[in-house]
């Protein structure tokens, strides 16, 4: 008997949720914060765990935690789930909407795990293009709600890898023509200059993702939490396992948003300000063209091929993602706002090879 057997044939299929584990000085291939967490917010989450005992469990409800997020989410307290990681309330979320019968709407190309854990649990994944700009197509997703009725709609907002954002208008739109929940994943909404989550007070049936993994500087700790409605955000914690976020984690996250005003804006701004000047200079480099981006990272069109040029900045030592695997993104890559110094290595990178490559053309002819 060969144990493989009792698997889900439609798991099988399925292609494993990977990194490359190349590595390189300038890592930017992983959208994370280029600069790390601030001594204050460490030398405080360190007070604050040694005075704790190490042997008791961590809160089973982190009731603290969640009265600061929802304070800092200008939403309820019994709104509030904190996982580990948003990943694990995207998972939880789907395990109590989807099985068998059961069907997600998302927009493509976006973060494959949407796919992943909704093909795991069974449900049937439907899929609307962005337009020919690398934006939300909203007409073509009511459409898709109005005739598919899905279970389930989730959009990444800014949308990874593309950036690309919904407008509140647009997200109204599609919360008045669907049944089921809409999620939005807000992992970057720290770079966009908005948030969905004002809409949460008029809409029982959406949910918002977001993480302490980007703006937020944490992402070796592992942290996320849900914002929904009371009975919603209930559902989904019976998904989630019992003390899923370790103590030094949940005070952590505590001590970052008690300090993201004073000690963590000014870094979001520093990288703004970076991925302005990042896309002013890409443009200048003959044989590329990035997208403008509300996150902190943006995809970029290669004249050449996007596999080859993630060989040569490695070799130059810098990592970047290949995404020419994605849906509409076959002349791409994608690269993270990395620290001035960072940026600069990559751009003189990326002027050499492409500098390179418009010498072997001309000698060619």
């Amino acid at each position: 008997m060969n144990p493989l057997d009792k698997i889900k044939p439609r798991v099988r299929e399925l292609k494993a949720y990977t990194l490359s584990p190349d590595r390189a000085s300038v890592k930017i291939n992983q959208n994370e914060n280029p600069w790390d967490a601030p001594e204050t917010i460490k030398r405080e989450t360190l007070r604050r765990i040694q005075s704790r005992a190490w042997s008791r469990y961590p809160d089973f409800v982190p009731a603290s935690l969640h009265e600061k997020l929802a304070a800092f989410a200008g939403w309820r307290a019994d709104g509030v789930v904190a996982g580990n990681g948003s990943n694990e309330l995207i998972q939880a979320t789907l395990m109590v909407t989807v099985g068998e019968g059961r069907r997600v709407l998302i927009s493509e190309p976006t973060f494959a795990l949407y796919r992943q854990v909704a093909t795991v649990l069974g449900g049937e994944v439907l899929s609307v293009p962005l337009d020919g700009e690398l934006k939300f197509d909203v007409g073509a997703l009511r459409e898709a709600i109005e005739r598919e009725e899905p279970d389930v709609t989730i959009l990444c907002s800014p949308n990874n890898p593309t950036g690309c954002r919904v407008e509140h208008d647009e997200l109204e739109s599609l919360l008045a023509a669907t049944r089921g929940i809409v999620v939005i994943d807000e992992a970057y909404f720290e770079f966009s200059g908005q948030t969905v989550a004002p809409l949460l007070y008029a809409h029982s049936n959406l949910a918002v993702f977001r993480t302490f993994s980007k703006a937020m500087g944490l992402a070796a700790l592992r942290v996320g939490y849900l914002l929904a409605a009371p009975e919603l955000a209930r559902e989904v914690g019976k998904a989630v396992l019992p003390y899923n976020l370790n103590a030094f984690s949940q005070t952590a996250a505590e001590v970052a948003v008690e300090l993201y005003e004073s000690e963590l804006k000014p870094t979001v701004r520093r990288i703004l300000q970076e991925r302005e000047r990042l896309y002013e200079n890409l443009r200048r480099v003959p044989g590329l063209a990035p997208v403008r981006s509300h996150a902190n990272f943006m995809v970029v069109r290669s004249a050449i091929e996007p596999k080859r040029v993630f060989r040569e900045l490695l070799a130059r030592d810098i990592l970047v993602r290949d995404v020419s695997g994605y849906p509409m993104l076959k002349d791409y890559f994608r690269l993270s706002v990395g620290t001035p110094a960072e940026n600069d290595k990559l751009l003189a990178a990326l002027g050499d090879i492409f500098s390179e490559e418009g010498k072997e053309t001309m000698n060619a002819e």
